[in-house]
């Protein structure tokens, strides 16, 4: 078995589908940085745009059956729902990170945490489920991964660091700390690793293109910690 046969089949088993179309599937987890950067190497980027379509769709149809809020208020619930921390969220859940296609550079950088890449490739495995398997299919990854953010306690407004303070506070009365661990790269271009520590809760860290990036991916890394 090839080394894309088993990035494949690791796949298949985490999200629950086995595709019919394996080169879809690969594209659906390498990085544009993968392979340096070749342009005869296909990354996943416009799986993610069709992806980010299917996700909203999903989520208004789910919101309509569901709910019998307005207009105004489905809008904000279904932002929260379709945001890029929340689709990083999934693809934690499911450890997208250890099997993404990433240049050895960006890895070294924290790129399997990062996230902004995490979230893009939970929206590009939709598109990819979409494409191989039509809607169906999709439709029942959607329900195992986000039926449980629809309840009155998961399906939160807040953002992952407003969730991680009231949970800390509850918990010890303490606010989670935020320390910059390093920042590295260009000017340009730069990427920070941030930890966040609860006082006698652990700690965790968080990589992303900026302080509030990072401080998001810690805060998500903390939170899914006490979940397991």
């Amino acid at each position: 078995m090839s080394l894309s046969e088993q990035y494949i089949g690791r796949l298949e088993d985490k999200i629950g589908y086995v595709f019919k179309d394996k080169d879809l599937a690969l594209r659906s987890i390498t990085h544009s940085s993968y392979g340096s950067g070749r342009r005869s190497i296909v990354n996943y980027e416009r799986l993610e745009f069709l992806g980010d379509r299917i996700l909203g769709f999903l989520t208004a149809e789910k919101l309509y059956a569901t709910t019998d809020t307005d207009e105004g208020e489905m809008a904000v619930r279904l932002n929260s729902l379709v945001r890029k921390e929340t689709c990083a969220v999934v693809t934690k859940r499911l450890d997208i990170g250890s099997i993404m296609l990433i240049s050895p550079a960006l890895d070294k950088q924290g790129g399997r945490g990062n996230v902004s890449i995490l979230g893009d490739m939970c929206e590009s495995i939709i598109a990819a489920i979409y494409l191989d398997g039509g809607l169906t299919a999709t439709r029942e990854f959607y329900e195992r991964e986000w039926s449980s953010m629809f309840d009155s306690q998961n399906c939160s407004l807040k953002d992952p660091k407003t969730t991680l303070q009231e949970r800390a506070a509850s918990i010890n009365k303490e606010l989670p700390k935020y320390t910059l661990l390093k920042r590295t790269g260009p000017d340009h271009k730069p990427l920070f690793e941030i930890e966040v520590h609860v006082l006698g809760q652990g700690t965790a860290i968080g990589n992303g293109r900026s302080k509030k990036e990072a401080e998001l991916a810690a805060a998500i890394n903390l939170l899914s910690k006490w979940k397991s």
